[in-house]
């Protein structure tokens, strides 16, 4: 698969059937990177009066967003520096998120716990996080071993945040996609 000539690994689309954001939603991309594959697509999806939080460490890579965004004429997206490993440290309210999405972060953390649960955290009940990194198949790019999560490490994590496994799914070739509903 091809965007704007870089490979994207997985059916984007395909990715986002799966969480159902719908019209005036109010998402998050959770370490969105330079090109918020995710944050441009959520953004048609919940429309003008939804709202989506492209949310990154990297500020250059959020103000590429913004200059995209603006281009594109897209209000409902707002840009938020945070470092995710810290609890409490995203300036989003608690509570306030329909969905969140966490696409290849986790093998970058060694804090993947904190991750866990800033991301809980925002969410509101019955809001859903979809998580998307890579599988244990041998791959020729990505993370080492070491570094690939393990899909039945989050299965277990997610009741200690009151978080409950809705579905699993094959997201691509290297990746596992894992959707968890807050109670």
């Amino acid at each position: 698969m091809n965007l704007s000539g870089r490979t994207v690994m997985f059916d984007i689309n395909f990715i986002l059937n799966k969480i159902g954001i719908e019209e005036n939603q109010r998402v998050a991309e959770l370490g969105c990177g330079n090109f918020g594959y995710f944050v441009f697509p959520m953004a048609t999806l919940v429309g003008k009066r939804g709202l989506v939080y492209a949310v990154d460490i990297m500020k250059p890579a959020l103000q590429e967003i913004e200059v995209k965004a603006k281009t594109d004429k897209l209000s409902q997206i707002k840009t938020v520096w945070s470092d995710l490993e810290i609890f409490k440290a995203t300036n989003i309210e608690s509570n306030s998120l329909d969905r969140a999405l966490l696409i290849n972060v986790l093998n970058q953390s060694t804090n993947r716990a904190n991750i866990l649960k800033e991301s809980a955290r925002m969410l509101k009940t019955n809001g859903k996080i979809l998580i998307v990194d890579w599988n244990g198949t041998e791959s020729p790019i990505g993370p080492t071993p070491d570094r690939k999560v393990k899909l039945e490490a989050i299965k277990e994590a997610a009741p200690k945040l009151g978080l409950k496994t809705e579905a699993n799914f094959e997201a691509g070739p290297y990746h596992y996609g894992i959707i968890l509903k807050k109670l």
